[in-house]
């Protein structure tokens, strides 16, 4: 999600090569990307969607055949627009988290929700893990920047407060707070008669860290050579759900039945969606300190297609190769069940890799030998935008 600095945070954003949330329209080195969009259908298989993804074009589209983001009600194009308003008032945003200038170091906060993946915890009544996903997509936010998560605070909405239910959530919340190493310093519990349905409610958090001002990674230094390496994800983590909730009305599925493809560990469709967030922020800042790390994308709402971008400086981008991960089921099931195009999978979803890191090739060969899943997806390359292999 982009972050909105506070106000005077990274007012010097259009100079300083530090901060790394600058709006596209900024100068900064590290500044995001123009929105990338579009795509070429050129061969068969799960990924016949090849070639490169080009700004300012819209993506190929499906002639009407497929399920889309847009129809499930989010257009993409329009909060990025927005994004460009605020930044217009508001230079200084576009990143994954804000930076603030405190002495030798930088503050780095981000906040973020857990969207319509809500509503598949009201279907499931199951409420334990929705507060890790709501920690996982602030903390991961702000490791991108190399900072370390110091503290978490929690909002908690609801027409009538069922205390049993909060109670699930918070217990997620403390336990996302424990894999990231940060304090779950207060919160928010507002009831609000009348204001959502019966036995729903909404979450927001907000994440703070800090890194030293010589230790931001920002992207600056990325090269043509580079390696992009991916991280796994457990799965859809928490952005796409409103396409998502669309395939599963269009299927005639139900959450409880079994997720086809799953192998040998049977698994319900529902389970496998709201299968928490992972949270990176022990195993990002372990690579960090390894040293060759040069940028890091999160990859949540946008995909591939539009986050990948945003850490690369003009001139750069990034070919992967499709084939060099493997896919968990579930993305070939929504794919299938939805007849979605693969241009809208890379720009909707995450596809099986939650976190990007663009490093030094021997940096990178170091990381693919250890203990820790990572995949060489591919390589930064003269160009721009997204150029699949």
């Amino acid at each position: 999600m982009e972050s909105i600095a506070a106000s005077g945070a990274c007012s010097l954003s259009q100079h300083d090569p530090c901060c790394a949330t600058a709006s596209p329209n900024t100068a900064a080195p590290s500044c995001a990307r123009p929105i990338v969009q579009a795509g070429k259908q050129q061969q068969q298989g799960f990924f016949p969607w090849r070639g490169a993804i080009r700004s300012g074009r819209r993506p190929c589209g499906n002639g009407g055949a497929g399920l889309t983001y847009k129809d499930a009600g989010v257009d993409i194009d329009a909060g990025a627009e927005l994004v460009r308003r605020i930044a217009a008032m508001a230079p200084g945003i576009g990143g994954f988290g804000g930076l603030y200038p405190f002495g030798d170091s930088y503050l780095v906060a981000g906040t973020d929700g857990v969207g319509t993946k809500l509503k598949l915890a009201f279907q499931m009544s199951k409420h334990d893990t929705i507060g890790i996903d709501l920690v996982a997509m602030s903390v991961n936010d702000i490791v991108t920047s190399g900072a370390k998560p110091m503290f978490f605070l929690d909002y908690f909405a609801t027409s009538h407060l069922d205390v049993d239910i909060a109670e699930q959530v918070i217990k997620g919340i403390v336990e996302g707070c424990r894999q990231s190493d940060c304090a779950l310093l207060g919160g928010e519990t507002a009831e609000m008669p009348d204001f959502y349905a019966p036995g729903e409610y909404d979450l927001s958090g907000f994440a703070v860290g800090s890194v030293k001002k010589d230790a931001v990674i920002d992207g600056s230094r990325i090269a043509a050579g580079d390696a992009v390496v991916g991280l796994p994800s457990t799965g859809v983590h928490s952005n796409g759900f409103s396409l998502v909730r669309k395939i599963l009305a269009k299927s005639g599925r139900s959450l409880s039945d079994e997720l086809p493809g799953a192998g040998h560990s049977p698994l319900t469709i529902g389970h496998a969606l709201l299968a928490p967030t992972k949270i990176y922020v022990e195993q990002v800042l372990d690579i960090i300190a390894k040293g060759g790390v040069k940028g890091i994308a999160h990859i949540t709402g946008g995909g591939f297609t539009d986050n990948i971008p945003r850490v690369f400086p003009e001139g750069l981008a990034a070919e992967v190769r499709v084939g060099s991960w493997t896919v968990p089921p579930i993305f070939k099931w929504l794919k299938e069940a939805g007849n979605v195009e693969e241009a809208e999978m890379f720009r909707t979803f995450n596809m099986g890799i939650g976190m990007v890191l663009i490093m030094e090739q021997m940096a990178a060969e170091q990381i693919l030998k250890g203990d820790e899943p990572a995949f060489l997806l591919g390589q930064v390359i003269n160009g721009e935008g997204v150029v699949y292999k």
